[in-house]
């Protein structure tokens, strides 16, 4: 009896050794985070110049040389922990766009601005790695390539309220001058307040970051708002 040809849009399942592969990988996977987040630790606790490779490997139960099967040094490791922190910024971000009321470009200019504020405000560990406050303040030890890298992402993160707004009307060089102040600002009140220095001002950062926001809103669409037309002013 001949036998039945198989059902093409029936899947087959994977061959032994592309199964092996995949429990290869998951493996592989989980070391290297177990790898990050004896990272993490090390260097909120020692910075980046104390931490050393060894300090990290005996954290994630490893020896050293097993560290170098997946980073080629410990600035790497820094790299990666900082990069995946970006790139949950970034999505942070597009997700906040994606979902702002009314998708105009007064919505996206608030949704993308607050976003990045409500990530450091919430993670700030991520704002300690992201501008390395754990070690004064300077990227020691990062490559050139490495930092220009990380930065590009951090510049991403700021394209969608430059782009907001040049949408609403503002010159390319106005509209960065007023995201680099709106980065300042944002940095300067989330290091107000996780260092609790706030407090002597009788203030909270949540709502001078929305006063600052709605001005900024102001001058870049003020017939929103009913007002008359400002210039912006580079810093």
């Amino acid at each position: 009896m001949p036998q039945a040809a198989a059902d093409p849009a029936t899947p087959l399942p994977p061959p032994a050794a592309d199964a092996r592969g995949q429990r290869q990988r998951a493996v592989a996977d989980a070391k290297r985070a177990l790898v990050l987040d004896a990272a993490r630790a090390a260097f909120f606790e020692l910075g980046l110049e104390g931490a050393s490779l060894r300090e990290i490997a005996k954290r994630a139960g490893y020896t050293p040389g097993a560290i170098y099967s997946y980073f080629a040094s410990k600035e790497e490791v820094y790299g990666a922990l900082l990069g995946e922190s970006l790139e949950r910024l970034n999505a942070r971000i597009e997700a906040a766009c994606a979902g702002a009321p009314g998708g105009g470009d007064a919505a996206r200019l608030r949704a993308s601005a607050g976003a990045f504020f409500d990530f450091y405000r919430e993670n700030p560990r991520d704002l300690d790695l992201g501008f390395y406050l754990f070690q004064g303040m300077q990227p020691r030890g990062l490559t050139p390539e490495l930092n220009e890298r990380l930065n590009a992402r951090l510049r991403d993160a700021l394209t969608a309220p430059q782009a907001a707004l040049q949408a609403l009307g503002m010159a390319p060089d106005a509209a960065r001058a007023e995201v680099t102040g709106l980065f300042a600002h944002t940095v300067g009140l989330l290091l107000l307040s996780h260092t609790g220095r706030i407090r002597m001002f009788g203030q909270a950062s949540q709502g001078l970051f929305e006063t600052y926001l709605e001005a900024l809103v102001a001058r870049a669409a003020p017939a929103l708002l009913g007002l008359a037309p400002a210039r912006a002013t580079p810093p």
